[in-house]
Protein backbone atom coordinates (compact mmCIF):
# COMPACT_ATOMS: atom_id res chain seq x y z
CA UNK A 1 0.00 0.00 0.00
CA UNK A 2 1.20 3.66 -0.88
CA UNK A 3 0.12 6.82 -1.45
CA UNK A 4 1.43 10.60 -2.94
CA UNK A 5 0.20 13.72 -2.05
CA UNK A 6 -0.63 15.48 -5.16
CA UNK A 7 -2.01 13.12 -7.78
CA UNK A 8 -3.45 13.73 -11.26
CA UNK A 9 -7.28 14.38 -11.15
CA UNK A 10 -9.75 12.03 -10.28
CA UNK A 11 -10.68 10.00 -13.46
CA UNK A 12 -7.10 11.05 -14.88
CA UNK A 13 -5.08 8.22 -13.47
CA UNK A 14 -2.91 5.95 -15.11
CA UNK A 15 0.00 3.77 -14.70
CA UNK A 16 2.77 7.04 -15.58
CA UNK A 17 1.07 8.06 -11.75
CA UNK A 18 2.60 4.78 -10.02
CA UNK A 19 5.93 6.27 -9.41
CA UNK A 20 7.06 8.22 -6.11
CA UNK A 21 4.81 6.82 -3.98
CA UNK A 22 5.16 6.70 -0.16
CA UNK A 23 5.08 3.23 0.81
CA UNK A 24 2.77 2.72 4.13
CA UNK A 25 3.01 -1.01 4.35
CA UNK A 26 1.95 -4.38 2.78
CA UNK A 27 -1.09 -6.24 2.48
CA UNK A 28 -0.87 -9.93 2.48
CA UNK A 29 -2.95 -13.10 3.59
CA UNK A 30 -2.09 -16.05 5.96
CA UNK A 31 -3.34 -19.33 4.76
CA UNK A 32 -1.25 -21.69 7.16
CA UNK A 33 -1.03 -25.16 7.18
CA UNK A 34 -3.34 -26.67 10.06
CA UNK A 35 -1.69 -27.61 13.81
CA UNK A 36 -1.89 -30.97 13.22
CA UNK A 37 -0.78 -31.67 9.72
CA UNK A 38 2.75 -32.25 10.27
CA UNK A 39 1.96 -35.28 12.78
CA UNK A 40 -0.56 -36.50 10.28
CA UNK A 41 2.30 -36.84 7.67
CA UNK A 42 4.35 -38.85 9.68
CA UNK A 43 1.66 -41.08 10.66
CA UNK A 44 0.94 -41.55 7.14
CA UNK A 45 4.62 -42.30 6.24
CA UNK A 46 4.76 -44.68 8.92
CA UNK A 47 1.98 -46.56 7.09
CA UNK A 48 4.05 -46.41 3.80
CA UNK A 49 2.63 -43.79 2.01
CA UNK A 50 4.36 -41.46 0.04
CA UNK A 51 2.59 -37.36 0.24
CA UNK A 52 3.22 -35.19 -3.30
CA UNK A 53 2.30 -31.52 -3.75
CA UNK A 54 1.19 -31.00 -7.23
CA UNK A 55 0.07 -27.53 -7.41
CA UNK A 56 0.23 -24.23 -10.01
CA UNK A 57 1.46 -22.56 -7.31
CA UNK A 58 5.36 -20.76 -7.71
CA UNK A 59 8.26 -22.72 -6.02
CA UNK A 60 8.73 -20.26 -3.22
CA UNK A 61 5.39 -20.59 -1.82
CA UNK A 62 5.42 -24.30 -1.95
CA UNK A 63 8.74 -25.12 -0.62
CA UNK A 64 7.82 -23.08 1.85
CA UNK A 65 4.67 -24.94 3.14
CA UNK A 66 6.29 -28.32 2.59
CA UNK A 67 9.26 -27.22 4.64
CA UNK A 68 6.82 -26.07 7.23
CA UNK A 69 4.80 -30.01 7.33
CA UNK A 70 8.14 -32.01 6.91
CA UNK A 71 8.05 -32.84 3.34
CA UNK A 72 11.15 -33.45 1.35
CA UNK A 73 12.06 -30.08 -0.32
CA UNK A 74 15.58 -31.63 -1.63
CA UNK A 75 13.53 -31.66 -5.57
CA UNK A 76 11.17 -29.38 -6.54
CA UNK A 77 10.41 -29.74 -10.49
CA UNK A 78 8.09 -27.39 -12.37
CA UNK A 79 6.62 -28.65 -16.30
CA UNK A 80 9.59 -27.05 -17.74
CA UNK A 81 11.94 -29.69 -16.08
CA UNK A 82 9.98 -32.69 -17.72
CA UNK A 83 10.71 -31.24 -21.16
CA UNK A 84 12.59 -33.07 -23.53
CA UNK A 85 13.28 -35.79 -20.71
CA UNK A 86 12.72 -39.29 -22.04
CA UNK A 87 10.31 -41.69 -20.57
CA UNK A 88 12.69 -43.37 -18.08
CA UNK A 89 14.19 -39.65 -17.11
CA UNK A 90 10.63 -38.53 -15.92
CA UNK A 91 9.64 -41.73 -14.22
CA UNK A 92 12.98 -41.32 -12.15
CA UNK A 93 12.21 -37.68 -11.70
CA UNK A 94 8.19 -37.97 -10.35
CA UNK A 95 9.50 -40.58 -8.16
CA UNK A 96 12.64 -38.89 -6.32
CA UNK A 97 10.49 -35.99 -6.20
CA UNK A 98 7.71 -34.54 -3.74
CA UNK A 99 7.04 -31.03 -4.72
CA UNK A 100 5.98 -30.42 -8.35
CA UNK A 101 4.72 -26.54 -8.86
CA UNK A 102 3.66 -24.47 -11.94
CA UNK A 103 1.36 -27.12 -13.15
CA UNK A 104 -0.78 -27.01 -15.97
CA UNK A 105 -3.95 -29.90 -15.56
CA UNK A 106 -3.03 -31.81 -18.12
CA UNK A 107 0.71 -32.02 -16.42
CA UNK A 108 -1.01 -33.23 -12.93
CA UNK A 109 -3.00 -36.04 -14.76
CA UNK A 110 0.55 -37.18 -16.42
CA UNK A 111 2.25 -37.30 -13.19
CA UNK A 112 -0.20 -39.46 -11.59
CA UNK A 113 -0.88 -41.86 -15.06
CA UNK A 114 3.31 -42.19 -14.61
CA UNK A 115 2.91 -42.95 -10.96
CA UNK A 116 0.06 -45.59 -11.93
CA UNK A 117 2.81 -47.23 -14.39
CA UNK A 118 5.47 -47.35 -11.87
CA UNK A 119 3.19 -49.41 -9.75
CA UNK A 120 1.42 -47.21 -7.13
CA UNK A 121 -1.68 -47.15 -6.17
CA UNK A 122 -2.73 -43.15 -5.97
CA UNK A 123 -4.93 -41.26 -4.44
CA UNK A 124 -5.32 -37.52 -5.53
CA UNK A 125 -6.94 -34.60 -3.73
CA UNK A 126 -8.00 -31.64 -5.25
CA UNK A 127 -10.82 -29.13 -4.74
CA UNK A 128 -11.07 -27.15 -8.22
CA UNK A 129 -11.28 -27.29 -11.71
CA UNK A 130 -7.77 -27.91 -12.52
CA UNK A 131 -8.00 -30.67 -9.85
CA UNK A 132 -10.44 -32.77 -12.05
CA UNK A 133 -8.53 -34.34 -14.98
CA UNK A 134 -5.66 -35.69 -12.08
CA UNK A 135 -8.54 -36.77 -9.88
CA UNK A 136 -10.06 -38.89 -12.89
CA UNK A 137 -7.18 -40.31 -13.71
CA UNK A 138 -5.81 -41.36 -9.94
CA UNK A 139 -7.18 -44.52 -8.47
CA UNK A 140 -8.98 -42.68 -5.82
CA UNK A 141 -10.31 -39.39 -6.06
CA UNK A 142 -10.90 -37.39 -2.97
CA UNK A 143 -12.32 -33.83 -2.29
CA UNK A 144 -14.14 -31.67 0.59
CA UNK A 145 -17.91 -30.87 0.33
CA UNK A 146 -17.13 -27.53 -0.29
CA UNK A 147 -14.95 -28.07 -3.30
CA UNK A 148 -16.40 -26.95 -6.84
CA UNK A 149 -19.57 -28.81 -8.14
CA UNK A 150 -17.12 -30.64 -11.00
CA UNK A 151 -14.35 -31.93 -8.39
CA UNK A 152 -16.96 -33.11 -5.76
CA UNK A 153 -19.00 -35.26 -8.82
CA UNK A 154 -15.09 -36.20 -9.81
CA UNK A 155 -14.63 -37.34 -6.15
CA UNK A 156 -15.07 -40.92 -5.11
CA UNK A 157 -14.70 -40.06 -1.34
CA UNK A 158 -15.71 -36.62 -0.19
CA UNK A 159 -14.77 -35.19 3.44
CA UNK A 160 -16.71 -33.46 5.28
CA UNK A 161 -14.04 -32.11 7.79
CA UNK A 162 -11.16 -30.72 6.19
CA UNK A 163 -8.37 -32.96 7.88
CA UNK A 164 -5.42 -35.53 6.96
CA UNK A 165 -6.46 -36.92 10.13
CA UNK A 166 -9.39 -38.16 8.86
CA UNK A 167 -7.63 -39.82 5.69
CA UNK A 168 -5.00 -41.60 7.68
CA UNK A 169 -7.93 -42.91 10.10
CA UNK A 170 -9.67 -44.00 6.58
CA UNK A 171 -6.70 -45.79 5.58
CA UNK A 172 -6.34 -47.66 8.94
CA UNK A 173 -9.86 -48.87 9.13
CA UNK A 174 -9.72 -49.52 5.31
CA UNK A 175 -6.32 -52.06 6.21
CA UNK A 176 -8.31 -53.52 9.39
CA UNK A 177 -11.50 -54.68 7.14
CA UNK A 178 -9.20 -55.88 4.10
CA UNK A 179 -6.94 -57.99 6.82
CA UNK A 180 -10.13 -59.46 8.29
CA UNK A 181 -11.64 -60.06 4.81
CA UNK A 182 -8.39 -62.20 3.86
CA UNK A 183 -8.42 -64.12 7.41
CA UNK A 184 -11.88 -65.44 6.31
CA UNK A 185 -11.47 -66.50 2.57
CA UNK A 186 -8.06 -68.29 3.42
CA UNK A 187 -8.96 -69.72 7.15
CA UNK A 188 -12.46 -70.83 4.77
CA UNK A 189 -10.30 -72.20 2.49
CA UNK A 190 -7.92 -74.51 3.95
CA UNK A 191 -10.24 -75.59 6.68
CA UNK A 192 -13.12 -77.24 4.06
CA UNK A 193 -9.96 -77.97 1.97
CA UNK A 194 -8.89 -80.46 4.66
CA UNK A 195 -12.68 -81.38 5.54
CA UNK A 196 -12.82 -82.67 2.20
CA UNK A 197 -9.28 -84.35 2.43
CA UNK A 198 -10.49 -86.13 5.36
CA UNK A 199 -14.04 -87.11 3.81
CA UNK A 200 -12.00 -88.89 0.70
CA UNK A 201 -9.83 -90.19 2.70
CA UNK A 202 -12.09 -91.85 5.35
CA UNK A 203 -14.58 -93.07 2.68
CA UNK A 204 -11.76 -94.77 1.24
CA UNK A 205 -11.20 -96.95 4.16
CA UNK A 206 -13.98 -97.02 6.05
CA UNK A 207 -17.05 -99.40 5.68
CA UNK A 208 -19.29 -96.47 6.01
CA UNK A 209 -19.78 -92.83 5.87
CA UNK A 210 -17.38 -90.32 7.86
CA UNK A 211 -20.40 -88.38 8.75
CA UNK A 212 -24.19 -87.87 7.44
CA UNK A 213 -24.73 -85.41 5.33
CA UNK A 214 -27.29 -83.36 8.03
CA UNK A 215 -24.33 -84.16 10.09
CA UNK A 216 -21.96 -81.90 8.38
CA UNK A 217 -24.52 -79.31 7.29
CA UNK A 218 -25.03 -78.61 11.34
CA UNK A 219 -21.23 -78.60 11.34
CA UNK A 220 -20.47 -75.81 8.52
CA UNK A 221 -23.43 -73.87 9.70
CA UNK A 222 -22.10 -73.37 13.16
CA UNK A 223 -18.15 -73.21 12.17
CA UNK A 224 -19.70 -70.59 9.17
CA UNK A 225 -21.85 -68.94 12.20
CA UNK A 226 -18.24 -68.21 14.15
CA UNK A 227 -16.97 -66.97 11.52
CA UNK A 228 -19.66 -63.87 11.61
CA UNK A 229 -17.38 -62.79 14.48
CA UNK A 230 -13.92 -61.84 12.14
CA UNK A 231 -15.16 -59.02 11.19
CA UNK A 232 -15.37 -57.87 14.90
CA UNK A 233 -11.23 -58.87 15.24
CA UNK A 234 -8.39 -57.29 15.94
CA UNK A 235 -5.77 -56.80 13.63
CA UNK A 236 -1.73 -56.78 14.99
CA UNK A 237 0.23 -53.01 14.26
CA UNK A 238 2.53 -54.43 12.02
CA UNK A 239 0.27 -55.51 9.67
CA UNK A 240 -1.83 -52.02 9.70
CA UNK A 241 1.59 -50.58 8.39
CA UNK A 242 2.11 -51.97 5.54
CA UNK A 243 0.10 -51.61 2.16
CA UNK A 244 -1.41 -54.70 0.67
CA UNK A 245 -2.72 -55.49 -2.65
CA UNK A 246 -5.87 -57.91 -2.97
CA UNK A 247 -4.47 -61.13 -5.36
CA UNK A 248 -5.55 -64.64 -5.27
CA UNK A 249 -2.49 -66.37 -6.97
CA UNK A 250 -1.45 -67.45 -3.82
CA UNK A 251 -4.35 -68.94 -2.18
CA UNK A 252 -3.59 -71.72 -3.56
CA UNK A 253 -0.35 -72.46 -1.68
CA UNK A 254 -1.81 -71.13 1.60
CA UNK A 255 -4.83 -74.11 1.23
CA UNK A 256 -2.23 -76.64 0.45
CA UNK A 257 -0.10 -75.58 3.59
CA UNK A 258 -2.60 -75.51 5.90
CA UNK A 259 -5.83 -77.69 4.55
CA UNK A 260 -4.04 -81.20 5.23
CA UNK A 261 -2.71 -80.49 8.52
CA UNK A 262 -6.07 -80.48 9.97
CA UNK A 263 -6.59 -83.67 7.72
CA UNK A 264 -3.60 -85.01 9.45
CA UNK A 265 -5.40 -84.80 13.16
CA UNK A 266 -8.81 -86.17 11.71
CA UNK A 267 -7.09 -89.46 9.89
CA UNK A 268 -5.84 -90.19 13.62
CA UNK A 269 -9.31 -89.24 14.93
CA UNK A 270 -10.46 -91.60 12.72
CA UNK A 271 -7.69 -94.61 14.00
CA UNK A 272 -8.88 -93.82 17.76
CA UNK A 273 -12.24 -94.40 17.00
CA UNK A 274 -12.58 -96.91 14.65
CA UNK A 275 -9.89 -98.78 16.71
CA UNK A 276 -10.52 -97.90 20.45
CA UNK A 277 -12.88 -95.81 21.22
CA UNK A 278 -16.04 -97.09 19.29
CA UNK A 279 -15.01 -100.66 19.78
CA UNK A 280 -14.36 -100.14 23.85
CA UNK A 281 -17.65 -98.67 23.75
CA UNK A 282 -19.73 -101.45 21.83
CA UNK A 283 -17.79 -103.78 23.50
CA UNK A 284 -16.59 -105.35 19.34
CA UNK A 285 -15.04 -104.14 16.51
CA UNK A 286 -17.09 -103.36 13.64
CA UNK A 287 -16.39 -106.39 11.88
CA UNK A 288 -17.60 -108.59 14.45
CA UNK A 289 -20.50 -106.21 15.56
CA UNK A 290 -24.28 -107.39 14.91
CA UNK A 291 -26.10 -105.13 12.78
CA UNK A 292 -27.91 -103.38 16.03
CA UNK A 293 -24.09 -103.21 17.30
CA UNK A 294 -23.02 -102.04 13.75
CA UNK A 295 -25.74 -98.97 14.33
CA UNK A 296 -24.27 -97.85 17.30
CA UNK A 297 -21.08 -98.24 16.44
CA UNK A 298 -21.42 -95.76 13.13
CA UNK A 299 -23.23 -93.25 15.52
CA UNK A 300 -20.40 -92.88 18.21
CA UNK A 301 -17.76 -92.71 14.99
CA UNK A 302 -20.32 -89.76 13.95
CA UNK A 303 -20.23 -88.00 17.09
CA UNK A 304 -16.57 -88.21 17.67
CA UNK A 305 -15.67 -87.35 14.27
CA UNK A 306 -18.12 -84.53 14.31
CA UNK A 307 -17.05 -82.92 18.07
CA UNK A 308 -13.12 -83.37 16.79
CA UNK A 309 -14.06 -81.70 13.23
CA UNK A 310 -15.85 -78.65 14.84
CA UNK A 311 -12.94 -78.10 17.49
CA UNK A 312 -10.41 -78.26 14.62
CA UNK A 313 -12.15 -75.55 12.74
CA UNK A 314 -12.16 -73.28 16.03
CA UNK A 315 -8.90 -73.50 16.52
CA UNK A 316 -7.60 -72.60 12.92
CA UNK A 317 -9.24 -69.45 13.27
CA UNK A 318 -7.68 -68.82 15.95
CA UNK A 319 -3.97 -70.53 14.55
CA UNK A 320 -4.37 -68.76 11.38
CA UNK A 321 -5.10 -65.13 12.26
CA UNK A 322 -1.59 -64.30 12.89
CA UNK A 323 1.85 -65.37 12.64
CA UNK A 324 2.41 -65.60 16.18
CA UNK A 325 2.04 -68.60 18.39
CA UNK A 326 -2.34 -68.77 19.45
CA UNK A 327 -3.31 -67.85 23.22
CA UNK A 328 0.29 -67.13 23.81
CA UNK A 329 2.03 -64.28 21.55
CA UNK A 330 -1.46 -63.16 19.90
CA UNK A 331 -5.06 -62.64 21.42
CA UNK A 332 -8.31 -62.54 19.13
CA UNK A 333 -11.05 -60.17 20.00
CA UNK A 334 -13.66 -60.98 22.97
CA UNK A 335 -15.94 -61.05 20.16
CA UNK A 336 -13.76 -63.85 17.90
CA UNK A 337 -12.81 -65.86 21.09
CA UNK A 338 -16.50 -66.01 22.93
CA UNK A 339 -17.50 -67.23 19.37
CA UNK A 340 -15.18 -69.51 18.16
CA UNK A 341 -15.32 -71.11 21.82
CA UNK A 342 -18.89 -70.92 22.51
CA UNK A 343 -19.35 -72.50 18.95
CA UNK A 344 -17.00 -75.43 20.05
CA UNK A 345 -18.83 -76.19 23.43
CA UNK A 346 -22.44 -76.05 21.55
CA UNK A 347 -21.28 -78.95 18.79
CA UNK A 348 -19.65 -80.74 22.15
CA UNK A 349 -22.82 -80.77 23.95
CA UNK A 350 -25.39 -82.10 20.99
CA UNK A 351 -24.32 -85.44 21.19
CA UNK A 352 -24.83 -85.40 24.71
CA UNK A 353 -28.10 -83.79 24.62
CA UNK A 354 -30.75 -86.99 24.44
CA UNK A 355 -33.17 -85.28 22.53
CA UNK A 356 -30.69 -83.11 20.01
CA UNK A 357 -28.49 -86.71 19.98
CA UNK A 358 -31.97 -88.60 18.52
CA UNK A 359 -32.55 -86.06 16.04
CA UNK A 360 -29.26 -85.77 14.81
CA UNK A 361 -28.55 -89.71 14.88
CA UNK A 362 -25.62 -88.88 17.25
CA UNK A 363 -24.06 -92.38 19.49
CA UNK A 364 -23.58 -92.51 22.75
CA UNK A 365 -19.58 -90.72 22.92
CA UNK A 366 -17.79 -91.52 26.29
CA UNK A 367 -16.77 -88.17 28.45
CA UNK A 368 -13.15 -89.22 28.74
CA UNK A 369 -13.69 -88.52 24.82
CA UNK A 370 -13.47 -84.87 25.27
CA UNK A 371 -9.71 -85.00 26.68
CA UNK A 372 -8.73 -87.18 23.98
CA UNK A 373 -10.02 -84.00 21.56
CA UNK A 374 -8.07 -81.87 23.85
CA UNK A 375 -4.78 -83.33 23.55
CA UNK A 376 -5.74 -83.47 20.12
CA UNK A 377 -6.53 -79.75 19.43
CA UNK A 378 -2.87 -79.15 21.91
CA UNK A 379 -0.33 -80.98 18.89
CA UNK A 380 -3.00 -79.41 16.29
CA UNK A 381 -2.02 -75.86 17.45
CA UNK A 382 1.32 -77.00 17.78
CA UNK A 383 1.89 -78.24 13.87
CA UNK A 384 0.15 -75.51 12.74
CA UNK A 385 2.15 -72.78 14.42
CA UNK A 386 5.01 -75.19 13.27
CA UNK A 387 3.80 -75.23 9.26
CA UNK A 388 3.36 -71.55 9.93
CA UNK A 389 7.08 -71.22 10.54
CA UNK A 390 7.73 -73.20 7.61
CA UNK A 391 5.36 -70.77 5.11
CA UNK A 392 6.55 -67.48 6.25
CA UNK A 393 10.12 -68.75 5.66
CA UNK A 394 9.22 -67.81 1.65
CA UNK A 395 6.44 -65.36 2.12
CA UNK A 396 6.33 -62.08 3.48
CA UNK A 397 3.01 -62.16 4.70
CA UNK A 398 0.50 -64.92 6.51
CA UNK A 399 -2.60 -63.26 6.08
Amino acid sequence: LAYKNNPAQAGEFNVSDEKDLILTGFLAFLDPPKDDVKDVLKKLKQDDITVKILTGDNAAVTKSVASRVGLNTKYIYSEKDFAGKSDDEVKKMVEECSLFVKLSPESKARIIQILKENGHTVAYMGDGINDTPAMKKADVAISVDTAVDIAKKSADIILLHKSLRTLEHGVRIGRQIFANTMKYIKITLSSNFGNILSILVASSFLPFLPMLPMQLLILDLIYGTSCLSLPFDRVGEKYLEVPRKWETKKLPKFMFFFGPTSSIFDIITFALLYFWICPSTVGTSYVAATPGQKAVFMAIFWSGWFIESLWTQEMVIQALRDPAIPFLQQHSSGVVMLATIGAGLIGTAMPYIPSLAKVMKFGPIPEYYVLVVLVLLTLYIALTTLVKHWYMKKEKFLI
